[in-house]
């Protein structure tokens, strides 16, 4: 349904951040494109892991284990085979960034307002780094939610930036972002600032690297394209402002030249990677863009929020080829190993599609939670923020969030996966890390 803007339908909205594809990055994101041949859709749970909190973090594993932070403020290593904890990191604030790798180092940043690097075997830590302060974008009055004298936080922003590794010959530096509005270049190994540069609002979206540039966007609603080895800018692009479509939270994918990614404006956008000049934009429907993109074959696949949708788009003409749709927000940043993208939803469902179906061939999982409370939360299985609200004022801030809390209980996949040894890896909001294997080979 094509909307205007009301306090009601605004808040129809959510989001995500994530990553793409560079030779030179250490992170979560830094590879969506796993190794894999065939379709594989999910089989069976292998096993699952608890924390105390809610899971935005995205997994990585490494050396046969799996690093994930969760909103109760720790860490986790965790045994890939058995799922038994190998050890944990605790900060003194929840952990909505997802950690990088570089050698036997892990990177990651926390709400108390640090990014840390601890000993990724012993869980030691290394050195950390103190920023201006991190926290979740927020105002006076937001978007004219009432009472208009109160500070509210920005339900939907759900993450930290998360630490990318650039490896230059013999030197490391550590690219990240902070809601002091700066990004920051720090020495791998001691944590020593090298520069920063400073932009126009928090940055809460993930560093991609290409070349000689890194990419970032951030809550000032610009795309910066900056030099890695100075932080000197080359380029900008700004997106635009209205009133509750503002702000990047996503990461860049890149491919033969292009830059492409998404923004709460709701468009999809290919711009040239040398001059930041726009190629092409897709118009989402008033859907905020806010997953992150991965590619094949000439296809860009990427989440939208309020159309529930899996798009696939030319990279090089931006027409959609189709779209493939789940049942709520796709937040989640999508994996891709063979002939399979895996991707979760705001709802608990996550979702395994052949690409060479166009989008007619998928199975899925659910949370428990979303087993538990969907009929009671659903309206025919699908996420509706109306429907949900049982007739309270939207226009009130405090009554949006009741329905978050409502939505929190299905267990909502916001966590990117990550494919390792033939398993996948997600987090949800129920506290849970999964680790689901996936079927054997298939259309060899």
């Amino acid at each position: 349904m094509k909307r205007t803007f009301t306090f009601t339908l605004l808040y129809f909205f959510l989001i995500f951040t994530s990553n793409t594809f560079s030779q030179n990055q250490s992170n979560a994101f830094s590879d969506r494109i796993f190794e894999g041949k065939g379709y594989q859709p999910l089989a069976n749970l292998k096993w699952k892991f608890k924390t105390e909190g809610k899971i935005f973090s995205s997994p990585i594993a490494k050396n046969s284990i799996v690093y994930i932070g969760s909103e109760d403020g720790f860490l986790y290593a965790i045994e890939e085979k058995s799922g038994d904890l190998k050890w944990k990191f605790k900060t003194n604030g929840a952990i909505h960034s997802s950690p990088g790798i570089f050698e036997n180092t892990i990177y990651f940043g926390s709400f108390d307002g640090n990014y840390y690097a601890i000993n990724a075997l012993n869980g030691k830590l290394l050195w950390k780094f103190k920023t201006g302060g991190e926290h979740w974008l927020g105002e006076i009055g937001m978007w004219g939610m009432k009472p208009e004298t109160q500070y509210m936080e920005d339900l939907w922003d759900f993450y930290l930036s998360s630490p990318v590794v650039y490896k230059n010959g013999k030197s490391a530096l550590v690219l990240l972002g902070s809601s002091d509005g700066n990004v920051y270049s720090l020495d791998a190994k001691t944590g020593a600032l090298k520069w920063k540069f400073k932009t126009n609002g928090p940055v809460h979206g993930t560093p991609v690297i290409d070349k000689n540039k890194m990419y970032i966007g951030g809550w000032d609603a610009t795309l910066y394209a900056l030099n890695i080895e100075s932080g000197k800018e080359i380029w900008h692009f700004a997106t635009g402002t209205q009133m509750g479509f503002t702000g990047i939270q996503s990461s860049v994918a890149i491919s033969d030249g292009t830059v492409y990614f998404g923004a709460r404006e709701p468009f999809f956008f290919a711009l040239d990677a040398e001059t930041g000049k726009p190629i092409w934009k897709y118009n989402a429907e008033n859907s905020w863009i806010l997953s992150s993109a991965v590619i094949k074959d000439n296809t860009v696949y990427v989440g939208t929020s309020d159309t529930y949708a899996l798009l696939a788009l030319d990279a090089k003409t931006g027409a959609e080829k189709y779209q493939f749709k789940a049942n709520g927000y796709v937040y989640t940043s999508p994996a891709i190993a063979g002939n399979t993208i895996y991707f979760g939803d705001f709802t608990g469902n996550f979702f395994s599609l052949d690409l060479l179906s166009d989008g007619k061939k998928s199975n899925f999982i659910s949370t428990d939670n979303r087993k538990e409370f969907a009929a009671s939360i659903l309206k025919n299985d699908l996420l509706d923020f109306g429907y949900a609200a049982q007739n309270e004022d939207l226009a009130v801030y405090d009554n949006n969030k009741k329905v978050m809390d409502q939505f929190y209980k299905l267990g909502p996949i916001v966590s990117s996966p990550f494919i390792h040894n033939n398993t996948i890896y997600f987090g949800s909001a129920d506290g849970y890390l999964y680790a689901y294997n996936l079927e054997k080979q298939k259309n060899l």
